[in-house]
């Protein structure tokens, strides 16, 4: 018999030495499905294993301090399997399941119930939900831009839309919070009237009923000025009505009014209804860009030294069943996405993902999203960039 010297030391310290092992003996060939192991005259080292397998004993010839040792080593070594193997599980299920942002319930101010801004909430709503799983959209609906800002501003809720001019001219509490994640589509001013109206232009409206939106709202700050390059004056020169989209369709349809300013995305769903069963048309604004960005520079110092009105053009295809249905010039101002600075910086970036991924989508139903492009969506003055949503067009620069 053969010696093999180990200087390993056992549970207590001692030094282990001459363990003895059994000589090679080379066994006889056995079938494949039942392997015999053979030490010699010591007996078997290991015992028959069918084709499942048992764990092979310690062998009888090891001295007890040896097995112990042994023993405790693979006690060791499959602890620490475990500890390694729970800790890389660990590892990738904290990965897999942590999305990379906030997940809960956060809000959005949007708009009246029959205007884009409502829809927009809606649709972006259904692209959160399939975009950012964990994340929850709720939807507030208000009195339209200025509100929203505010609403923004003071915390009640995390995202909001409102037009460029409405954030130059808004100076409530938290202003200096603001930060934008898109400029989104345009806002188009409509003058509307009866097909057979003798309103031709702005100044046509003296002495009539016009409905200039509701107050507070981003289509009355927008009404007051067109009315005030044309030298009218509430009270002295026309009636102002405080009708919104969601009423003065059925207010002009009733002859409570004779004419109503609104200003949002193409097509309207509110002015749509409207076409269907009343002949209206739109009145040309698109004359007054020029003197509506020096009222804007003059009164607001976030629209100094940029653009906030231009003119551009209503198509027909917008309102097909208007009378007559002709493209028609008008004024345009710029949509902005608006956050705080302290929203979660991962959180934004997620979003001005989801809404650049879901232009197409959401532009199905309001048309002019459709635009919605990353080189045009940082312009966002009067507002700085969000953190996260510049994290995201850097990310995705081409």
């Amino acid at each position: 018999m053969s010696y093999v010297l180990d200087t390993a030391s056992d549970v207590s310290g001692a030094e282990i030495s001459a363990v003895p092992t059994p000589p090679r003996v080379r066994a006889a060939p056995k079938p494949l499905s039942r392997p015999v192991f053979s030490a010699g005259p010591g007996g078997p080292l290991f015992p028959e294993r069918g084709i499942a397998g048992r764990i092979p004993r310690m062998p009888p010839t090891l001295p007890p301090r040896l097995r112990r040792l042994l023993g405790l080593r693979r006690v060791r070594i499959a602890v620490a399997f475990v500890l390694v193997a729970a800790t890389a599980l660990g590892g990738w299920l904290g990965t897999s399941g942590n999305p990379g942002y906030p997940t809960g319930t956060f809000r959005m101010a949007t708009g009246t119930q029959s205007g884009v801004y409502a829809l927009y909430g809606t649709l972006l709503q259904a692209a959160v939900d399939k975009g950012m799983p964990g994340v929850r959209l709720q939807l507030d609906q208000s009195v339209g831009g200025p509100d929203n800002l505010a609403r923004v501003a003071d915390g009640r809720d995390d995202f909001g839309i409102a037009t460029a001019d409405a954030v130059a001219h808004f100076d409530g509490p938290g202003k200096g919070k603001l930060r934008a994640l898109a400029e989104l589509y345009d806002d188009y001013v409509q003058l509307v009237v009866p097909s057979d109206s003798k309103v031709k232009s702005v100044a046509d409206l003296k002495g009539l009923r016009v409905g200039t939106g509701q107050p507070g709202s981003g289509v009355e700050l927008i009404a007051d000025r067109v009315l005030s390059i044309a030298n009218l004056h509430a009270g002295r020169d026309l009636q102002e009505l405080p009708y919104g989209i969601a009423d003065a369709p059925a207010a002009l349809e009733a002859h409570k009014i004779d004419a109503f300013f609104w200003s949002g995305g193409l097509p309207t769903e509110g002015i749509i209804d409207l076409t269907k069963h009343a002949h209206v048309k739109l009145v040309p604004l698109g004359g007054l860009a020029t003197g509506m960005d020096d009222v804007a520079q003059r009164e607001d110092v976030g629209a100094r030294n940029t653009q906030i009105y231009r003119t551009s053009t209503v198509p027909g295809w917008a309102y097909p069943d208007s009378s007559p249905d002709d493209s028609v010039s008008t004024l345009a101002v710029a949509n902005l996405l608006v956050t705080r600075a302290d929203v979660p910086s991962s959180l934004v970036e997620r979003m001005t993902a989801v809404v650049m991924n879901s232009r197409d989508a959401i532009g199905q139903r309001v048309h002019s999203a459709q635009l919605v492009d990353v080189r045009s969506a940082i312009y966002t003055e009067p507002l700085p960039l969000a953190e996260g949503a510049r994290r995201y067009y850097v990310s995705v620069k081409p």
